[in-house]
């Protein structure tokens, strides 16, 4: 009995705890991000108690005040450093309390302490090192000519440092060594004196790049040509120049570094912190400082803002391409129509699909239009027969080799029916090839195959294709193997789940790789879903999810509201109207005298209704907005329709473009410089960040989107470095 109270004292004193913790913690985000503190700690606890990003910006706004999606995000993000900050704290309590050298103020202010930077420095003289030079002669017992030497009041130095020549010191010069070694260490340490000199780097630190000698002349030294003699303020770099320039390091055809303009500054300052009057003390202490400034503090503070600016690079790289992914995945779908993928080639010929409506395969074979074969009459009746005998509505070219040729043949024949035809960008369709997803999809064709299905796929529904694929594979971002890849990775599947959730997910054909990426499953209850499906037929109602095993009532919670079921017999199945809401809507057509398909259907009936009467406490007027657009629109994709596009029928090659031309092109990949379009040739064209308007422009997003399709104008030709220069700009 007594046992089984002290258990749950100390589950109860732990739980005190972590709602303290939790409240701290919320004060502080709160007032960090400018917002209710009861907000942010109520967005903590639905986080806590597993509800997800896209549930609670979508189901609780009540709860966080209409927060959306990018603001949990941040609060999540700055809860999780605050924890990992507060376990750091423990650790170097615990270390120093180990030591024996805890005093109640230094204990004071770790505890109030809640920036990295100034507890890293408070633990610094703590730290445990290895064998350094003023370890070294702290052991031959120079420590206290160190402190005579820092007190500069001595006169009789050489006199005063004779006396510490015994055992390993071999002379005064040597005494006078070490001590010095323990003042450039104590000087490191201090923190007045490294806020000091990270004030001097925060105006003055330059970035300087120069080429490693005898590596000019290496092939892969060439695309870092700029950069063979390079000099920018920190702060002025750009990421993109950043993260090149650190490749080009990594890579071992760049020597970099980090410094102030001005050195001088750094020990001047040093000095007068340090160094009082001109004795022979004064002397040695001056020259003490230098030394801890250059060999010590300098390389310090420049790893230190090598790492932030890192940091901060590989931030923006990663917020670029999760901004570039949700476009691409968000691009208009064509939609449940009977499709013809082709990937093109020339010598392997070009791989034909034929799906259905639902994506199935229905049929495949190669054509061989191109040289070297150039069966070109064949192929023509092949592609022809096929449409006619597949019914088929639209048709999908792979954008990669023999795209543009293959194009023209396809577009050249003339059909029984009207077929619109596509160019879908092949980014990562061959990582989906040769992946277990693609063999386990299609484990009796080769990958060919399985890529020209991929393609016709993208067409029909670029969302639930390009979830089966690693999405650094998908080609647009920038830098993106040269960023911190554990962030890379948690900030693009943040975005895959996004994506997903906003638009919604049919129930009952979607796959589990698509169903994986709702909120609340994960691949395994994914995987019971595809399951139960297979086993009993297509689920009738979000109810009878609850049947689905490992189903239980937390996760039903988390996604029924992102399920759809077309054609269910309760139409707000179809609906983002989340089950726990039904009730409501189901009360609202009683009190119209009608059903609920029928206040769907009727726009009048809507408008006769006063949401304001259906307020309680659980729910309020922003989730009865929401169900009153729902129900203007149930299940309406928020995606744009697809359009037709066509490239300019001259031009084909580089050879024949000239300064001047205007094309019509489409946005393939957009970077803070600038976006890339593909102008119909082999190489993208670039439109600087400076040629997107005819206004200044900081941000490209601001200006284009990924498969945006805009007309440029060539402004230069590189025919040796195969670059294109192009501009928006006074192009109506």
């Amino acid at each position: 009995m007594t046992h089984a109270w002290k258990v749950r004292e100390g589950r109860e004193v732990k739980e005190v705890r972590e709602d303290n913790t939790m409240e701290q913690f919320s004060k502080m985000i709160a007032a960090a991000m400018k917002l209710q503190e009861h907000r942010v700690e109520n967005t903590l606890k639905l986080l806590q108690g597993g509800a997800t990003i896209p549930f609670i910006s979508r189901y609780r706004k009540e709860a966080t005040g209409g927060m959306d999606e990018v603001q949990i995000s941040e609060i999540n993000d700055r809860y999780e450093k605050l924890c990992e900050l507060a376990k750091r704290k423990e650790t170097i309590i615990s270390t120093i309390e180990e030591q024996g050298k805890m005093t109640a103020e230094l204990k004071d202010r770790i505890g109030n302490c809640w920036d990295s930077t100034e507890l890293e420095d408070i633990y610094l003289p703590f730290k445990p090192k290895r064998k350094t030079r003023a370890e070294a002669a702290r052991q031959k017992g120079l420590e206290p000519l160190a402190i005579i030497l820092m007190m500069q009041r001595e006169n009789n130095l050489m006199a005063k440092a004779a006396q510490f020549v015994r055992g390993e010191v071999k002379d005064e010069e040597d005494a006078l060594k070490g001590a010095r070694d323990i003042i450039a260490e104590q000087v490191n340490e201090d923190e007045r004196a490294r806020n000091q000199i990270r004030n001097i780097f925060t105006r003055q630190a330059v970035i300087t790049a120069k080429v490693v000698k005898g590596k000019e002349k290496e092939e892969d030294a060439a695309k870092y040509r700029d950069y063979f003699d390079f000099s920018e303020p920190l702060k002025r770099c750009t990421s993109h120049r950043l993260l090149a320039i650190r490749r080009g390091e990594a890579e071992g055809i760049l020597k970099v570094t980090i410094s102030p303009e001005e050195d001088e500054e750094c020990t001047d300052r040093l000095e007068r912190q340090f160094v009082r009057g001109n004795g022979e003390c004064s002397s040695q202490v001056a020259e003490a400082v230098k030394d801890a400034y250059k060999r010590l503090l300098k390389p310090a503070i420049e790893t230190e803002f090598s790492a932030l600016s890192k940091e901060k690079a590989d931030e923006e790289a990663i917020r670029v391409f999760a901004e570039n992914l949700r476009q691409l995945l968000l691009a208009p779908p064509l939609g449940q129509k009977r499709v013809m993928g082709i990937d093109p080639g020339f010598r392997t010929g070009c791989k034909v699909v034929c799906l259905d409506a639902q994506g199935t395969l229905l049929h495949n074979e190669a054509i061989y239009p191109h040289p070297p074969k150039s069966e070109e009459a064949l192929a023509a009746r092949k592609i022809v027969k096929l449409v006619e005998q597949y019914k088929i509505e639209a048709i999908a070219i792979g954008n990669g080799t023999a795209s543009r040729e293959t194009e023209r043949f396809v577009t050249s024949q003339r059909y029984d029916r009207e077929v619109q035809v596509f160019v879908v960008s092949e980014d990562g369709a061959s990582i989906y090839s040769a992946s277990k997803t693609a063999r386990e999809e299609f484990p009796d064709y080769d990958v060919t195959v399985r890529g020209a299905v991929s393609i016709g796929r993208r067409l029909m529904d670029p969302l639930a294709e390009l979830v089966k694929i690693d999405a650094k594979s998908i080609g647009v971002g920038q830098y993106q193997h040269d960023v911190d890849q554990a962030k890379l990775k948690e900030s693009l599947d943040r975005t895959v789940e996004s994506c997903v959730n906003l638009v919604g997910v049919n129930l009952n054909t979607a796959s589990k790789h698509l169903l994986t990426y709702v909120s609340g499953l994960g691949p395994s209850l994914a995987q019971n879903i595809v399951d139960y499906r297979t086993e009993n037929g297509p689920f009738a109602s979000r109810k009878e999810l609850l049947k689905v095993p490992r189903m239980g009532a937390k996760a039903f919670e988390q996604c029924a509201g992102f399920l759809r079921i077309p054609g269910a017999n309760n139409p707000l199945d179809n609906s983002a109207v989340h089950p726990e809401s039904y009730a409501i809507v189901e009360k609202m057509a009683k009190d119209m005298k009608c059903t609920v398909a029928d206040l769907i259907k009727d726009k009048e009936l809507r408008n006769k209704i006063n949401i304001e009467k259906y307020v309680i406490d659980t729910v309020g007027l922003p989730t009865l907005n929401d169900i009153m657009k729902e129900l203007d629109k149930p299940g309406r994709d928020p995606r744009q329709q697809i359009q037709v596009f066509e490239f300019d029928k001259d031009v084909k090659t580089l050879d024949d473009l000239r300064e001047g031309m205007e094309l019509p092109g489409i946005v393939t990949n957009i970077t803070n410089f600038g976006c890339f379009v593909d102008i119909g040739i082999k190489e993208n064209g670039l439109v600087h960040i400076s040629q997107l308007a005819d206004k200044f422009v900081s941000d490209p997003t601001t200006v284009v989107s990924i498969h945006q399709h805009v007309r440029v104008r060539v402004l230069g030709i590189d025919h040796e470095r195969k670059r294109v220069q192009l501009t928006m700009k006074g192009i109506k």
